[in-house]
C-alpha cells in the first residue's frame, strides 16, 4: 500500500554523475532522488546542502516527487 506523500527538510548525503542522488531527512530517513524531481539544475547541488523536500514509498523505498534547492 502506498502511503501519502511527506514533506521535510533533508542535506543532500551523495550525488552521482547519472543524475540521480539520495537525501537524508531531518527524521533520518534516506530519500532516492532524479533531477526531474529539482525546481534548480542538478550541477547546482552540492553535498551537504540543506533542501526542502516532498517524498513518497516508491518500489525500490522512499523517493521524492519534488525538491526545492533555495539556489536558484
Amino acid at each position: 500500500m502506498k502511503e501519502s506523500s511527506r514533506v521535510e527538510s533533508g542535506t543532500i548525503k551523495k550525488l552521482t554523475d547519472r543524475g540521480f542522488g539520495f537525501i537524508k531527512t531531518a527524521a533520518g530517513t534516506e530519500v532516492f532522488f532524479h533531477a526531474s524531481s529539482l525546481d534548480c539544475a542538478f550541477e547546482a547541488l552540492s553535498e551537504g546542502q540543506e533542501v526542502q523536500l516532498e517524498y513518497e514509498d516508491g518500489e525500490k523505498g522512499p523517493r521524492a516527487t519534488s525538491v526545492v534547492c533555495g539556489t536558484c
